[in-house]
C-alpha cells in the first residue's frame, strides 16, 4: 500500500453494540473498495477482521482488527471494534487511535446499550461521529423508529443525511439529502435527482442541521441569529467544520450485507469526517512540561502502542498510530514509557491478519511492527535525543475472576508464562496468585472474557480448571483465654519435652499480632522464648476455625518448663502451636470478612432495583448523588462474599449499562449463618483432601 499524505488519511472506528453488524459493514467497505475479491461471512468464520479462533468459534468480535483500504485519493483506517462490553477495553483503545467514530446502530433492534456506552467514551475523549443505521433489509427493520431513538437519546446533535428508499425486504436503496439524489441498487447502482416528493424531506435536513452546524461557523451563526435563510448547499458546505467540532452526528442509512449504502458510507467518511490534521493538537509531555503535539511527518517522531497481539509466525506484533513524525523500517526508536531503545524492522500495516511491507508511516497513519522486545499496549515510541510521552491508555478495571489451576501437576511454570504473555496482550486483564486463598486468580470484564483467557491457555498449551475463588476471609477471638501447650516423647535416646503457658487476648480490628514475653525466674531459658513466638507465628497461617490466617490478637507467653536435654527449639514451636490452638478455642473463634468499599455508576431509571439488589446482599448504602444527566452514583459497604458475581447481575438489573469499582474497606465479623457455612465447606474440603 502506498504511503498517503496526512490530509488524505481517515481512522475511523466501528463501535456499537454486538450483533448490529460492524464486521459485516467492514467486510461491505474493503468489497466496495477492491481490497478483497469476495465478502466473507461471519456465519462462515472467513471474514478478514474476526480471524482470531475464538472469535470464529463464537461468532463474536473479541478484539479489535485493522482493515484499510484506498477510496477515492484517500486512505481509511478502518477499526472493526469488539460490542460486547467484556471486550470494551479494545474499544477504549481503538478510540484513542482514530480520530472519529462510526456507530453502528441496528434498524431491528434500535440503539442497544453497548451504543450508548461508545457515545458516552466518545463525547468523554471529544470524538467526532456519526450513526450508520444498519440492517435495514431485514424484517421489522423500522429506521424511524431507531431515529426517533437516537434524537431521544443524544438531542439536537443527531441529523439524518440518508432516507432509506422501500423498507425490509423491499428495501433497495438510499435518498441523499445533501447531494439531493436518490441511489438505488436494484441489480446494479442507479444513480437519480431527488422527485419532487421529496421536499419535505430536505425541510425536514434543513431545520436539524440547521441549529448543529452554524454552532461551528461564526459568519452563519451571524447570519441565523439575525433570522437570514441558510441555504442547504451552505449548510452542506458547513458540514465538515460542525462534525469536527462535535456540533452535528449525521446518521447514515443502509444493508451492509447487500452493499446498500456502502459506498457512500465510504464517500462521506473521505470527504465530511475529519483527517488528522482537522483534529486538535494533542498535549503531551517533555521533561516535564506540557507540549502540543501536531500532526506533522517532519516533527519529532511520537506514535502510540494501542494494541500488541501474538502471531504463531512473527510473534508480538505492536499497533501503533504515529501522531508526529514519520516512522520507517530498520530505524532504532525509543520507548519514551519503559526509558528503553527498540529496534524497528520491517514495518507493515494490517489488514485482519495479512501483513502488507510499506516504506513509512508517516503522522496520523497506523502501522504495525513485530518483535519489540520492551514495548507494550499504551506505550510511546519516539526518538531517545527528543523524548515525548503521550498520556497512558485507560482501561476498564477488571469486574470478575475465577481461580485457575492446571489439570497436569507441574503444569506451574508454563501456566505462569502463558498468563505473562496474554496479559501483555490484554491490558484489561490481570492475574495474581493471592498468598491468603493460595489460588491463581484471573480477572477481566465477564464471563465470556475470562472464557476467551482459558481458551488461549489452551492454545499456549496449558488446560486448566476453574472455580469461584475463595474469599479471603480472616480468624480471631472474641475473649480472653489461657492454655497449656505441651510435648513429651520418649522413644530412648534423647526425647524431645516442652510446656508453655500462653494467654491469648483480642486486639482492635486492624492491629495485627503481638507477642509478648512475660517469663519470669527463668522458667523457659531465653533462646526458646523466640521458638514458642515462631509455633504461634506457624499455626496463624491456618487458623483452627475453617483454615484462614488467624489475626488481631495478643498472645502472652507468661509459664513454662524445660528440660537441660531434651528441650530444643522444634519441641518449643510445637508446644507454642499446641497452646495457641487450644487457647484459641477457649476464647471464642470468630470468623472476619472483608468488607469492600463499592461504587456504581447506574442509570437512574434502576437505582430502586439495584439499591433493593444490594440491600439482599447486606450492603450498607452510604449515598447517592446525581452524575450528569440520567445517572446516579451509588456508594455502598459490602461483604466481598457478595459480590463475586456482581459484574453478571449488575448487567441483568441495568440493562448492561451500569459500571462499578470496589476496594478493599476493612474486617469485620461475619454473621452466624455465613461462619457455619464457610466452616462446613472447610471441613468438606479437608475431609476430600484427606481421601486423595
Amino acid at each position: 500500500m502506498k504511503t498517503f499524505p496526512t490530509d488524505h488519511i481517515r481512522n475511523v472506528v466501528l463501535v456499537g453494540h454486538g450483533g448490529t453488524g460492524k464486521t459485516s459493514l467492514t467486510e461491505a467497505l474493503l468489497l466496495a473498495a477492491g481490497a478483497i475479491n469476495r465478502a466473507g461471512r461471519v456465519e462462515e468464520g472467513n471474514t478478514v477482521s474476526d480471524f482470531d479462533p475464538d472469535e470464529i468459534a463464537k461468532q463474536i468480535s473479541v478484539s479489535l482488527a485493522l482493515a484499510p483500504f484506498e477510496w477515492k485519493d484517500h486512505k481509511i483506517n478502518v477499526i472493526d471494534a469488539p460490542g460486547y462490553a467484556d471486550f470494551f477495553g479494545d474499544v477504549e483503545a481503538a478510540m484513542r487511535a482514530v480520530d472519529a467514530a462510526i456507530i453502528v446502530v441496528s434498524a431491528v433492534d434500535g440503539v442497544e446499550v453497548q451504543a450508548r456506552v461508545a457515545w458516552d467514551v466518545a463525547e468523554h475523549l471529544s470524538l467526532p461521529r456519526a450513526i450508520f443505521i444498519n440492517k435495514l433489509d431485514r424484517e421489522r427493520a423500522d429506521f424511524q423508529g431507531a431515529l426517533d431513538q437516537l434524537i431521544d437519546l443524544f438531542g439536537a446533535k443527531i441529523a439524518p443525511i440518508h432516507l432509506p428508499v422501500g423498507q425490509e425486504h423491499d428495501f433497495k436503496g438510499v435518498v441523499d439529502l445533501l447531494n439531493e439524489r436518490e441511489i438505488t441498487y436494484a441489480g446494479q447502482r442507479t444513480e437519480a435527482p431527488l422527485a419532487e416528493g421529496h421536499a419535505a424531506e430536505i425541510d425536514k435536513l434543513h431545520e436539524r442541521l440547521v441549529d448543529s452546524v452554524v454552532e461551528a461557523d461564526d459568519a452563519l451563526m451571524e447570519r441565523y441569529l439575525e433570522g437570514a435563510t441558510i441555504d442547504p448547499k451552505e449548510i452542506t458546505a458547513g458540514l465538515h467544520k460542525s462534525i469536527a467540532a462535535g456540533t452535528t452526528v449525521p446518521v447514515l442509512c443502509g444493508a451492509a450485507t447487500a452493499g446498500i449504502g456502502v459506498d457512500l458510507l465510504a464517500d462521506f467518511i473521505a470527504e465530511e469526517m475529519p483527517s488528522p490534521e482537522d483534529r486538535p493538537p494533542l498535549t503531551a509531555s517533555k521533561g516535564g512540561a506540557d507540549v502540543e503535539l501536531k500532526a506533522d511527518p517532519a516533527g519529532p517522531l511520537v506514535a502510540q502502542v494501542f494494541k500488541t497481539v501474538s502471531d504463531p509466525y512473527v510473534g508480538r506484533l505492536t499497533y501503533f498510530r504515529v501522531f508526529s513524525g514519520t516512522l520507517r523500517p530498520d530505524t532504532p526508536v525509543f520507548n519514551v514509557t519503559k526509558s528503553a531503545e527498540e529496534r524497528v524492522g520491517n514495518v507493515f500495516v494490517m489488514r485482519g491478519k495479512t501483513q502488507e511491507n510499506v516504506s513509512e508511516v508517516v503522522a496520523g497513519d497506523i502501522g504495525a511492527v513485530a518483535k519489540l522486545a520492551e514495548t507494550v499496549t499504551g506505550d510511546t515510541l519516539g526518538s531517545k535525543a527528543s523524548p515525548i510521552a503521550l498520556p497512558p491508555l485507560e482501561f476498564p478495571a477488571p469486574v470478575y475472576s475465577l481461580a485457575i489451576a492446571p489439570k497436569s501437576k507441574g503444569d506451574e511454570d508454563k501456566l505462569s508464562t502463558a498468563l505473562h504473555k496474554i496479559e501483555a496482550e490484554d491490558p484489561s486483564f490481570h492475574w495474581l496468585r493471592n498468598p491468603d486463598t493460595h489460588q491463581t486468580v484471573i480477572s477481566g470484564m465477564g464471563e465470556t472474557h475470562l472464557e476467551v483467557i482459558v481458551q488461549r491457555l489452551h492454545r499456549h498449551h496449558v488446560e486448566v480448571e476453574t472455580f469461584t475463588p475463595k474469599v479471603a476471609y480472616r480468624e480471631t477471638i472474641r475473649s480472653t483465654a489461657k492454655a497449656d501447650g505441651q510435648l513429651k516423647k520418649q522413644t530412648g535416646g534423647r526425647g524431645q519435652f516442652a510446656r508453655c503457658s500462653v494467654e491469648l487476648s483480642p486486639r482492635k480490628r486492624g492491629e495485627g499480632y503481638e507477642y509478648e514475653d512475660a517469663i519470669v525466674g527463668g522458667a523457659i531459658p531465653n533462646n526458646f522464648i523466640p521458638s514458642v513466638d515462631k509455633g504461634i507465628r506457624k499455626a496463624m497461617e491456618a487458623g483452627p476455625l475453617a483454615g484462614y490466617p488467624f489475626v488481631d490478637f495478643k498472645a502472652k507467653l507468661y509459664d513454662g518448663k524445660y528440660h537441660t536435654v531434651d528441650s530444643s527449639d522444634i519441641a518449643f514451636q510445637l508446644a507454642g502451636a499446641q497452646a495457641f490452638k487450644d487457647a484459641a478455642a477457649a476464647a471464642g473463634l470468630v470468623l472476619l470478612e472483608p468488607v469492600m468499599n463499592l461504587t456504581v455508576l447506574i442509570p437512574d431509571e434502576s437505582v430502586g432495583d439495584v439499591m433493593g439488589d444490594l440491600s439482599s446482599r447486606r450492603a450498607r448504602i452510604e449515598g447517592t448523588e446525581g452524575f450528569g444527566k440520567g445517572w446516579t452514583q451509588l456508594k455502598a459497604k459490602v461483604p466481598q462474599g457478595e459480590v463475586m458475581r456482581y459484574a453478571i447481575d449488575l448487567r441483568s438489573k441495568t440493562g448492561g449499562r451500569g459500571t462499578f469499582s470496589l476496594e478493599f474497606s476493612h474486617y469485620e465479623e461475619a454473621p452466624s449463618h455465613v461462619q457455619e457455612k464457610v466452616v462446613a465447606e472447610a471441613a468438606k474440603e479437608k475431609a476430600e483432601a484427606e481421601k486423595k
